[in-house]
């Protein structure tokens, strides 16, 4: 076992050295490698980043109730009463129509013009809180109930745009998903080829290797270790990329989160997904080259 174990050391260090000799054409092929596994793991990272962001923001949800004009001040405060005691609703508060219309007045800047109306247009105003945590479908069964309240006239909830952005996600996580799958193709195509150029510019020595009774798998063994190799160095390359890209980005971010009093910060991949996103390099380099070695070992053989 211990012999077993030194020969494949041997073999990983006379790999890691050939590497080392041909120091442009393997920066080339780490860097392609490194860029093609970049893109799908840093988009994966900015959505990630966009769905912490949001994360906070349906706290505190509101549904607004237009009501009817018709709708009497007593009658109003025995539908909020009514509507305190639904389930996932956490408050209620009433604005009436002379205090819409000063809020109104207020905030548009054309209170002169407004003062010129006959009567008040404005209906009268409950703003429904949302319990925290409710999920989509309590909220929905929640607005259909509102709906229905007799004196509603219209009801709206504040945080409908969240849910489109939930589904923009949604849809950019399936996309990543995708492009994750080709762009790994690309990787194992690209090790595989450069595996195989190996394979043909030794073929001589292969040749050699098997003619005094090498094994398949005494040939194979420093090109599995190349092909992993370099999967491995692209994916931490990869990785440094994410980062540093972040980094970058972060200063900006911070700036822009800060105008709207909020404390965000972009996040990079973390040790263990970094950990992963090597190890799945590893596993494709080593993939790429064993298919690419086993062809041209056939194609060897079979002449």
């Amino acid at each position: 076992m211990i012999n077993y174990l030194l020969r494949h050391a041997q073999v990983l260090l006379t790999t890691l050295g050939q590497l080392v000799r041909a120091p442009l054409a393997s920066l080339l092929t780490l860097t392609v490698i490194g860029i093609t596994l970049a893109l799908p793991s840093g988009l994966y990272v900015m959505i990630d980043n966009l769905e912490r962001l949001s994360a906070g923001w349906d706290r505190g949800a509101q549904a607004s109730l237009f009501l009817k004009r018709d709708v009497t001040e007593a009658g109003t405060q025995k539908l909020a009463q009514q509507i305190r005691a639904m389930t996932s609703v956490a408050g209620v508060e009433y604005i009436s129509r002379d205090a819409a219309l000063a809020e109104f007045k207020k905030l548009s800047g054309f209170g002169t013009a407004l003062n010129a109306l006959d009567s008040n247009p404005l209906p009268a105003v409950l703003v429904v809180r949302i319990a925290a945590g409710e999920t989509p479908a309590a909220i929905d069964s929640l607005m259909v109930a509102l709906k229905r309240l007799p004196g509603v006239d219209l009801a709206q909830l504040d945080i409908e745009w969240l849910r489109r952005l939930a589904a923009l996600l949604q849809l950019a996580e399936r996309a990543v998903g995708i492009l994750a799958a080709l762009l790994s193709l690309a990787v194992l195509l690209i090790i595989g080829n450069t595996i195989r150029l190996a394979v043909v510019n030794r073929q001589t020595e292969i040749e050699i290797v098997q003619l005094v009774g090498g094994t398949p798998g005494f040939v194979r063994r420093p090109f599995l270790y190349s092909g992993l190799l370099q999967g491995l160095l692209g994916g931490i390359l990869a990785w440094l990329l994410i980062e540093v890209s972040l980094l970058l980005l972060n200063g900006p971010a911070r700036e822009l989160a800060g105008l709207y009093g909020s404390r965000f910060a972009l996040t990079g991949l973390g040790v263990v997904p970094g950990l992963a996103l090597a190890g799945a390099g590893s596993l494709l380099g080593w993939l790429g080259a064993r298919l690419a070695v086993d062809w041209q070992l056939r194609q060897i053989e079979s002449r």
